[in-house]
């Protein structure tokens, strides 16, 4: 089995020392979606939200969280991020906005967490946006879909 790299011997919580690690490029890939009212969809698809440019601002979003994501992960390891892309799309049935978020790097540990971050900053400022419109919008979904690099190579989620 498997031990979890953040807990100690004792079973206390830790940051994981990479300073061992050799530097190399990783990459990894996330998604999530919101499901929303054909109200607020129309609403998006029209840009005629209040706020603003909905998918604009929450690719902006996506991107500081990418940056930020060791402030919100007490364990995550403040890295040297060297890319972020943001996709979105809009899907009329189901009505709902799908986020996929890459982050790449050339460091010491993975960017998992920081694409998973992507994706959840996203999704919440959609829900932020357009919650005057439709407050029962559900996130869901959010999960990696691939990482790259390191010492545990590739992994890809089965569909």
């Amino acid at each position: 089995m498997v031990q979890p790299t953040h807990v100690d011997e004792h079973g206390a919580a830790r940051m994981v020392d990479v300073t061992d690690k050799a530097i190399t490029t990783r990459k990894a890939v996330a998604e999530g979606r919101i499901s929303l009212s054909a109200d607020a969809l129309q609403a998006v698809r029209e840009q005629a939200v209040k706020k603003g440019d909905v998918l604009a601002t929450a690719r902006l979003a996506g991107i500081q969280a990418a940056k930020r994501a060791s402030d919100l992960i007490p364990l995550c390891h403040p890295i040297p991020i060297t890319g972020v892309d943001v996709q979105i799309t809009v899907s009329d049935d189901p009505a709902e906005v799908i986020v996929r978020g890459s982050v790449t790097t050339s460091w010491r540990t993975g960017v998992e967490m920081e694409a998973l971050t992507v994706v959840s900053a996203a999704l919440l400022t959609v829900y932020d946006m357009l919650k005057a419109i439709d407050r029962g919008m559900v996130i869901g979904g959010v999960r990696l879909l691939e990482k790259s690099g390191g010492r545990s190579g590739e992994w890809t989620a089965t569909p």
